[in-house]
């Protein structure tokens, strides 16, 4: 929204009754795009010797500083001033510190408590962070003064980022009966029109005959489009923007922004340090920039459809799994969903996850691992993580479902589907991929909190309760789960083609399920009872008894964790958490010497999604021993989807694939145990020779074991090797 349109708080005009020209007449002709005038006005403002009235006038003039201290002394000795306490915040919120604004409209309000101006304040911090509270807080503003076009207008813009367009129309033209030219309830109209393919709108022709220059109204369509994913058409607006008010940093920095998001790196750049070079400081400008700086660490591998960025630190090990698994996951969705990429996909890992934060600043929604934009995907590195804590090769395959999707509906998709159809995609590829159904997940289903399809949206743009988001990722998952189950997966391709055609979710279910929403909501919630109710029914019970397990074992109870542990643990068989009941049962089943039972319960851990590596290399190692070492393969090959940047890992299972006949894949395996850099490298290249010549690749087999015998020259069975490669 354009801070800079909301009128003067009452309480601070009645101080103003003396002075020839007041911030509401600057603000007037700025509204109207008569932008000499205003600077003329706000340049007398700047004069006065009421500290009040000056801070508005170099805030019109933008100078921030001198505005901000200018309230600081106003603020001082006005004490009981809730309205210079509530523009002061204003132009904190305007100048990136939301936290200082808020403060200050708090302050403001234990001075006026019904000060409606302080709510909108609010209101807006919220909104900075999608949060729920800043409805409420606008719906506060609104009730407390009903002629504050501001908070009107502002309920219209926040309806709209929870894709409600029946609402936000409703609310925009509340706005424009409170005052015709509320330009920023027209700009919410006019981006109606235009995200519907409306090229003439009506309402942007009432904008422009207020204000011809008034670019706002294109930079707040560029916030709609990006928010629903529709990144390119949100760069071309706010460069119309930008054409209309090339001084529209919040634009420029926005623009710069969504053009690194599509991976435009230098035009990006140059957008990007203009708005810095102008004093647009905010976080993402800054800290954009400093991420385009850190890309000269990086390294580009191209291959056929895919482009990996990998950091230069870790891409000779991650090239190895990320590549293939790219590649896979590109095929894949060829086939299922029957399209073909016109363009190759950018994948992008970060080492450090506030890099990849960098990416998704300002974006709601979006799950904390991995982002899409178009055919550019980002993501964490397994390194940005601890061990265990994600499953990389999960994240790829639910972000490469975007690029598909996204894709092939021309981002004409709701976020539900979108993010339902990734999750789903998820558990095909594997039973163990995917997120488990965590305790906030099992709470919203105790308590009823699964939303109306079509309401579900909102739960990813504004959550209601802490963890929303998380749940409504579940719920999303679970409703494409129960549509694969009754319908099948033509359903599904269905529904693509049906938002590919502009059609809405309403709409969609009819065409594919032959149903209405209320009518799928009650059967879903049904079937969702149905795999869920073991759980939801037993979870306080579980929970109860699965603390006293530690105590247990720590006693050396066995018998007694063993008896608890079977009892409870298919109450709840998804937690794969901290002191799980199936590693508390191998524990004591080991203890008992009961190595056949210990291995099945850490059989069940890894089959439900457990991703602990120590777990899982125990297991691993426990199987080896059985003779079971194909099972031991496995375990350990699913370790490599979970943290591959583990030497001893490589090593092992390179050992155990060379000798099951598995040469190909053992090569890989040792290549990864040098690129993590070995102890021994000496060794570690003469296995690899070894690999490569038993697949009768001689002459990579020589290279490596001279580069062996480089490091040890006296090592005998490179020596041997070389003897054997060179007859």
């Amino acid at each position: 929204m354009n801070q800079t349109s909301m009128l003067v708080a009452t309480g601070l005009l009645a101080s103003l009754a003396s002075f020839a020209q007041t911030p509401d007449d600057c603000q007037a002709f700025r509204h109207h795009g008569k932008q000499d005038q205003a600077r003329q006005c706000f340049t007398g403002l700047s004069r006065s010797t009421n500290p009040a009235i000056a801070a508005e006038g170099y805030w019109g003039l933008d100078d921030y500083q001198q505005a901000n201290t200018l309230f600081r002394t106003a603020a001082g000795r006005d004490k009981a001033s809730a309205a210079i306490r509530v523009r002061w915040g204003m132009l904190f919120l305007e100048r990136f510190n939301p936290q200082e604004a808020a403060n200050l409209f708090q302050e403001a309000l234990l001075i006026d408590r019904n000060n409606a101006d302080a709510y909108l304040g609010l209101a807006k911090t919220a909104a900075e962070g999608f949060e729920n509270k800043a409805e409420e807080f606008a719906k506060k503003a609104i009730q407390l003064n009903p002629k504050l076009v501001a908070a009107q207008e502002f309920l219209a813009y926040l309806a709209l980022e929870d894709n409600n367009v029946p609402r936000a129309s409703e609310q925009a033209e509340k706005a424009l009966q409170i005052s015709p030219e509320a330009l920023d309830a027209l700009s919410v109209l006019a981006t109606i029109d235009w995200m519907a393919d409306k090229t003439n709108s009506p309402w942007a022709d009432r904008i422009w005959k207020i204000n011809p220059s008034y670019g706002q109204a294109y930079s707040t369509a560029g916030h709609f489009f990006v928010i629903n994913r529709r990144y390119r058409e949100g760069i071309q607006f706010y460069r119309k923007a930008l054409q209309l008010e090339p001084n529209l940093w919040e634009a420029r920095s926005q623009l710069g922004a969504n053009l690194m998001r599509l991976g435009d790196y230098t035009a990006a750049r140059q957008e990007l340090e203009k708005a810095y070079a102008a004093g647009y400081r905010n976080a993402q400008t800054v800290n954009s920039l400093r991420l385009l700086d850190s890309y000269k660490n990086y390294e580009t591998f191209r291959s056929g459809d895919a482009v990996l960025r990998l950091q230069k630190k870790e891409s000779a090990l991650l090239k190895l799994y990320f590549q293939p698994e790219l590649e896979r996951d590109i095929a894949y969705y060829e086939r299922k969903y029957q399209m073909k990429l016109k363009e190759p996909v950018q994948l992008e890992v970060y080492p450090d996850h506030e890099d990849f934060a960098v990416r998704t600043m300002g974006l709601p929604g979006l799950g904390a691992l991995g982002a899409t934009f178009d055919t550019v995907v980002a993501m964490d590195s397994p390194s940005a993580r601890p061990p265990g804590e994600f499953h990389w090769a999960t994240t790829l395959r639910h972000e490469m479902s975007h690029v598909f999707v996204l894709t092939a509906t021309d981002d004409r998709v709701p976020r539900w589907f979108a993010e339902g159809l990734a999750v789903h995609e998820e558990t095909v590829a594997s039973p163990d991929w995917g997120d488990r159904m965590t305790p906030d997940v099992i709470a919203a289903l105790q308590q009823k909190k699964l939303l109306p399809l079509l309401d579900l949206d909102k739960g990813f743009v504004r959550p209601s309760y802490p963890d929303q988001v998380v749940v409504s990722y579940f719920e999303a998952g679970k409703i494409c789960d129960y549509i694969s189950h009754k319908w099948g997966d033509a359903a599904l391709l269905g529904m693509i083609h049906s938002f590919a055609n502009h059609k809405n979710t309403t709409e969609a279910i009819q065409e594919n399920l032959h149903l209405q929403p209320a009518a799928f909501d009650q059967m879903f919630l049904t079937w969702i009872d149905g795999q869920t109710k073991n759980t939801v029914q037993h979870f306080d019970e579980w929970k109860k008894r699965a603390k006293g397990l530690p105590a247990l074992a720590k006693q050396q109870r066995y018998d007694d964790v063993i008896r608890e542990g079977t009892a409870i643990r298919d109450w709840y068989p998804d937690y794969v958490e901290e002191n799980s009941v199936y590693e508390m049962l191998a524990d004591a089943y080991l203890a008992k010497g009961d190595k056949k039972d210990a291995i099945s319960q850490l059989e069940r851990y890894r089959d439900i999604g457990g991703r602990n590596p120590a777990t899982l290399k125990k297991l691993a190692q426990a199987e080896q021993q059985a003779g079971n070492a194909v099972a031991a393969i496995d375990t350990l090959s699913r370790l490599n989807y979970i943290y591959p940047e583990d030497g001893d890992l490589h090593k092992r299972l390179g050992d155990l694939l060379i000798a099951a006949g598995k040469t190909d894949t053992s090569i890989r395996e040792y290549k990864a145990v040098l690129a993590w850099q070995p102890v021994d490298p000496a060794n570690s290249h003469y296995e690899l020779a070894r690999a490569l010549n038993t697949a009768h690749r001689a002459g990579e087999a020589r290279d490596e074991v001279l580069q062996a015998l480089e490091l040890a020259p006296n090592y005998k069975p490179a020596q041997q090797l070389l003897l054997q490669l060179t007859k």
